[in-house]
């Protein structure tokens, strides 16, 4: 953080960009994901993870945030309720920086509650249509995965479920949010949801209800 992160924060934060040449060096250090043990993940204890996030947020908040978004959020979403093919197909690649992740909860009107999101998850045959906006998501700009929570269509909060949405599937866009007071060195973005159609195999099985996004 010293060394590498420090001497370019001021202009980083002028400029309002991540330092995304250092991700490698991030996932070499064994920093992504480094709570979780297995799938190429560094399995520290969480207090020696609470360390590591502390001496990023040494740096600056917005290292910190792309770390835990990426280990304590997303990865760990995969990690605690996805299937094996799941954990197998996106968690190895996260850890090694290859792959970003980010967490879509947070929404315009009804913030980080998962219980009032609007977000919907309509059954088509095999397929769920996703629709619904999500803000203030870090890293969405530069993710390759979203972990988008939603409700069933119709129902109510115990319908809630996580979905794994992929950059460049038809109905997703990541806009992104500049002219920020704070966390400037922060990729943070919008996921837009219309009429985004994911498969089956895209639901995290084990995700149904408020407990999963809350234990996240």
């Amino acid at each position: 953080v010293h060394e590498r992160f420090l001497p370019r924060i001021g202009r980083l934060f002028a400029e309002e960009r991540f330092p995304i040449d250092l991700v490698p060096e991030l996932a070499a250090l064994g920093l992504l994901g480094a709570s979780l043990s297995g799938y190429g993940c560094a399995g520290l204890s969480t207090v020696q993870y609470g360390l590591v996030l502390q001496e990023l947020e040494y740096g600056d908040s917005g290292l910190r945030s792309f770390v835990s978004v990426q280990g304590s959020l997303a990865m760990y979403g995969i990690y605690a309720f996805g299937s094996e093919e799941q954990k197998q197909r996106y968690l190895p690649a996260m850890a090694r920086g290859e792959l970003i992740g980010c967490f879509g909860l947070t929404e315009p009107d009804s913030g980080s509650d998962p219980a009032s999101l609007r977000t919907t998850a309509r059954r088509s045959g095999s397929d769920y249509i996703l629709h619904g906006n999500k803000m203030w998501i870090t890293n969405a700009p530069i993710a390759g995965v979203a972990l988008v929570w939603a409700k069933l269509e119709g129902q109510g909060a115990e319908s809630l479920q996580g979905f794994l949405v992929e950059r460049g599937t038809p109905g997703l866009e990541t806009p992104r949010i500049s002219d920020k007071l704070s966390l400037r060195a922060s990729d943070t973005g919008q996921l837009v949801l219309d009429g985004c159609r994911v498969p089956e195999s895209a639901r995290l099985p084990g995700a149904l209800g408020l407990r999963a996004p809350l234990a996240c």
